[in-house]
Parts: structure tokens; C-alpha cells; sequence
């Protein structure tokens, strides 16, 4: 094997290096360092050493792989096997979609890979990675059957890696519910997989109850409600051809649309309508799409944030619950949680947080890179005030 170059980083370092953060800057790095992206290097740090992937154009200089070894195929299979293993208990119940590698939770950052059903997308997120495309594109169908495998980089269109290109309306199952996903177009299939086990909980407060699901999408909040017993539900989002994905995916499922209602329109121009009409509802689903892509934003994304559920607070009937999400990475669970108290102030009511979930299963976060946990998820129970 040719000589690894080392790299130096600073000392300073060294403590978050060893709790297995997997990230070096390039303004950690010490000394003039020029190399060609996907360059695999040894890291070190005082005593700590590494072994990672060079990035000649990211902020991020190296990815951090193993402190043993430079990965090959035996290692890479290895590690994918093994975060199959960790999903086995959502195979179990009769779920098809889910995240098989989620990055650096499961030791291999910057790559990611969903599984529909027998297709399997893969995504990258330094163009160093490729250089392991053909290991992992060669493990995957040692692991289980596969009938093709995309791949995906930034804003890319999909390409076909492996086997063949999936149907425009494949069908997967998430705890029995069937949903519709394209894999071909878009960056996104037509399902949140990282939401999965917050739908399930909307189902089990859902009976009997009226349903607002805002930014719905393609209904997977609203699915889950009404197999849940909600007595309807609305879904409102502004995306085109989205009331098109809704319908066909309530009559897969053979459930009722008179029970449900959707509404073609800006989710922060039409709740304020709401408002004004004295509309009211048992549960309020708040699930925008980020509102910050840098710490910068950060402030700005808090009161984006604020405004929003403070209309969303005055949308819940006295005793009903305002589900809200954020997948803003820059917003931390402990900032979420003081937004939501200051919306409950401006809004008038009292707020009691009755559940909280970060992220589920198929995406773990390792406990020294606290960056990895994106998702907040809590739900309130909206009261008078005393």
C-alpha cells in the first residue's frame, strides 16, 4: 500500500477527536496541506491518531472513517452489516422504508442510503466519497436482494448505479400504512422516513379528534390520523400536484375521503386566516421545512419559528395538542423548547410538553457528535391560563 499522508491537526482538538467526533475543519489543520479530494489520510492529533477521507473543497477537510485502519471492502461490509442488524426490529413491523446507513451515526460519514422495498438510494455528500461508491454499490447485494440502486449527489438527478430503475409509483408499507414514492425525480420520495415513529404517535392521540397537518406534503401525518380515528382531517401545503399524491395515497389504503380535506395554499398566509375566522381544531401538525442552512441563520430561523407556532397555539382548541417539528439543525432541542414557551406567552395559553422524540431508530447519532441530532419533535398540551 502506497505511504499515507499524515496530517496534523491542532491539539486543540484532540479531547473531541477522542470522543469520536468525526469532523476536521480545514482551519484545524496544521501546515500547507494539498491533496486531491478522495486522498485517504492518517489524522494526528498529541496522541490520537485517525483515519479519514481528504476533501479538497469542503469546509470540511477530512472525514474521520476509523482510528484503526483505512477502510476496505471487508471493513465496509463490516460496518453496513452491521447497521442492517441494528434495523431488524422495524423489518419486524411491516415496514419496507427506512434509512439502512445514516452516515456518521453509523460510521460511515457523508453517505447515506434509504431502502424502498428492494430499491435502494444511495447519497454522498463530499465528492471524496466516491471513491468507496463501487465497494458499497458491490456490498449491498450481499446483504439482501436488490433490484437496483440509485445514486444521488447534492442536487443531482438520481442515476442507476445496480440492477434496474424503480417504478414512478412504488409502493412501500411504514407499520401497514401504504405510501406512493417516486425515486427518480426530486430530492425528496414523497416520505419524511425520519418521522416515522412521530406519525405513529399522532395515530394514537388521533381518535375522535379534528386534524390540522400543515406543510403536509404527501399526507403521511394525515394517513396515520385518520387510521387513528380522527374524525377529519385537513392538509394544507402549497406544493403542486400534492392533493394528486394525497388522494392516491388515501385510496391505496382504502381509507375515507370525505373524512379528509386538502387545501392548496401558503401555510403562513392561510393559518393567519384561520385565525381571523375563529377556527379552531384538537390538533395542530407544524412541520415546516428548515428555516436556517447556517448557524448564521440561526436567530432569524428562532423567530420564524416563534411566529409560527404562536398562530398555531391560538389554532388548538382548549385541551387539543399543537404537534411541532423542526428539522433545523442550527436550532437546538433546549433553543425549540424555549421557542415553544415563548410562543405559548404571546399566544396566551398555557403549554405542558406531553411527549418529546428526537430521532428514531434507523437514525442514530453518536453521543460525540451532538451535530448529528437535526430532528425535534414535541407535542403540547394547549390549556386556558390559569
Amino acid at each position: 500500500m502506497t505511504k499515507l499522508q499524515v496530517v496534523y491537526v491542532l491539539p486543540s482538538l484532540r479531547d473531541t477527536l477522542q470522543r469520536g467526533h468525526p469532523w476536521v475543519y480545514r482551519n484545524h489543520i496544521q501546515g500547507g496541506v494539498n491533496l486531491p479530494t478522495g486522498t485517504w489520510v492518517k489524522v494526528k492529533c498529541g496522541n490520537w491518531q485517525g483515519y479519514g477521507l481528504w476533501d479538497a473543497d469542503s469546509p470540511i477537510a477530512i472525514r474521520i472513517f476509523s482510528t484503526q485502519q483505512v477502510p476496505d471492502r471487508k471493513w465496509l461490509h463490516r460496518q453496513i452489516a452491521q447497521a442492517w442488524f441494528l434495523r431488524a426490529g422495524i423489518r419486524a413491523q411491516a415496514t419496507t422504508a427506512y434509512r439502512w446507513l445514516y452516515g456518521e451515526g453509523d460510521g460511515l460519514p457523508g453517505i447515506t442510503l434509504d431502502l424502498y422495498d428492494r430499491y435502494a438510494v444511495l447519497q454522498t455528500y463530499s465528492g471524496g466519497l466516491r471513491a468507496l461508491q463501487t465497494d458499497i454499490v458491490a456490498i449491498l447485494p450481499q446483504i439482501t436482494p436488490l433490484r437496483g440502486i440509485l445514486w444521488r449527489e447534492h442536487h443531482s438527478p438520481p442515476q442507476l448505479l445496480w440492477g434496474e430503475l424503480p417504478p414512478p409509483d412504488l409502493l412501500v408499507t411504514e407499520y401497514g400504512i401504504k405510501f406512493c414514492v417516486d425515486l427518480t425525480i426530486g430530492q425528496k420520495t414523497g416520505l419524511f422516513l425520519d418521522h416515522r415513529e412521530n406519525r405513529r404517535y399522532v395515530e394514537g392521540i388521533s381518535q375522535g379528534r379534528t386534524v390540522l397537518n400543515c406543510f403536509a406534503y404527501t399526507g403521511g401525518f394525515s394517513l396515520y390520523a385518520l387510521r387513528g380515528g380522527a374524525e377529519h382531517v385537513t392538509s394544507v401545503d402549497i406544493g403542486k400536484g400534492l392533493d394528486v399524491a394525497i388522494a392516491h395515497n388515501l385510496r391505496v389504503n382504502g381509507m375515507d375521503t370525505h373524512r379528509h380535506t386538502f387545501v392548496t395554499a401558503d401555510c403562513f398566509s392561510f393559518l393567519p386566516q384561520l385565525v381571523s375566522q375563529g377556527k379552531q381544531f384538537d390538533i395542530v401538525i407544524l412541520d415546516p421545512p428548515s428555516f436556517a442552512k447556517s448557524k448564521q441563520n440561526r436567530f432569524a430561523a428562532l423567530r420564524a419559528y416563534t411566529k409560527l407556532n404562536t398562530i398555531g397555539l391560538r389554532l388548538v382548541k382548549a385541551g387539543g395538542f399543537l404537534v411541532s417539528a423542526s428539522c433545523t439543525s442550527q436550532v437546538s432541542p433546549s433553543d425549540f423548547q424555549a421557542m415553544l414557551g415563548t410562543a405559548c406567552s404571546q399566544a396566551a395559553v398555557r403549554g405542558q410538553i406531553v411527549h418529546e422524540a428526537g430521532q428514531p431508530l434507523d437514525h442514530p447519532v453518536p453521543a460525540g457528535f451532538m451535530e448529528g441530532r437535526y430532528l425535534k419533535f414535541v407535542v403540547l398540551r394547549v390549556t386556558p391560563l390559569p
